[in-house]
C-alpha cells in the first residue's frame, strides 16, 4: 500500500457536509477522508437494533470495498416518553411499512403528533452520535466514540438552520432550538461535534508519527 493510500480513510457515506467537516479536522493529520461514493461504494443495508451496530456494519463494507480504512456516522434522536424512539430509526421514523417514503418533514411531524399534550417535563430527548473507525474490514477492535447532546423536544418547529429534528430540538444552554444555532455554535457543542472531537484525540494516536 503507497504513503497515499495509507494516509486515506474512506468515510462511509456521501454525504457533502460530513465530508467537509471530517476532511477539515483531520487534514492537519495528513489524512484525506474520501466519500465512498467516490470509491464505488454502494449503501448496505443497517440492520443493526443499535448506533453501534449499524455504524460498524457501514465501516466494515466500506473497508473491505475498498482495502482502505473507514469511518462511519450512526446518530439519531431518542425520546425519553417513546421510549427511546425513534432512535437508529430517526431518519426513517416516517416511513411507510417497506421503509419508504419518509422526509424531515414527515418525521418531525410524526414525533408532534406522538407528544400531543404531552407537558414540557416528560419531553425529554437527546441526539446521540456513535462514530466507528475501523483500521480494516477484520478489523476485531474498532475505535467507538460515543456523545449525546441533551435536549427537549418543543411543540412546534422554529428555526431554519440544521436538518432532521434540529427546528424541534431545544438547547437549554442557548434557549433557542438546534435549528437557530449557526454552524460554528452547533458544532461545538453537539453530538456529533462532540464525537468528531474524541475521534480526532484517538486517531492523532494512530497518525502522528
Amino acid at each position: 500500500m503507497s504513503n497515499s493510500e495509507q494516509n486515506t480513510i474512506v468515510l462511509a457515506s456521501g454525504n457533502k457536509g460530513k465530508l467537509r467537516e471530517f476532511d477539515a479536522l483531520f487534514s492537519p493529520l495528513g489524512i484525506h477522508i474520501t466519500p465512498q461514493t467516490e470509491l464505488g461504494v454502494g449503501d448496505v443495508p443497517e440492520t443493526g437494533t443499535t448506533f453501534v451496530e449499524n455504524a460498524i456494519i457501514k465501516a466494515r463494507h466500506a473497508a473491505k470495498v475498498t482495502g482502505l480504512a473507514a469511518i462511519s456516522d450512526d446518530s439519531g434522536i431518542e425520546i425519553d416518553y417513546l421510549n427511546g424512539a425513534p432512535g437508529v430509526y430517526s431518519a426513517r421514523f416516517s416511513a411507510d411499512s417497506e421503509g419508504n417514503g419518509a422526509s424531515d418533514e414527515k418525521n418531525n411531524q410524526k414525533v408532534l403528533d406522538s407528544l400531543k399534550g404531552v407537558s414540557k417535563e416528560l419531553r425529554t430527548a437527546r441526539y446521540q452520535c456513535i462514530l466507528v473507525y475501523m483500521a480494516h474490514a477484520e478489523d476485531a477492535t474498532p475505535i467507538i466514540c460515543q456523545a449525546a447532546w441533551e435536549g427537549i423536544i418543543m411543540e412546534q418547529e422554529v428555526g431554519e438552520n440544521g436538518f432532521g429534528y434540529d427546528p424541534l430540538f431545544w438547547v437549554p444552554e442557548f434557549e433557542c432550538s438546534s435549528a437557530q444555532l449557526d454552524p460554528e455554535q452547533k458544532n461545538k457543542i453537539s453530538h456529533r461535534g462532540k464525537a468528531l472531537e474524541m475521534l480526532y484525540q484517538e486517531l492523532v494516536k494512530v497518525y502522528k508519527h
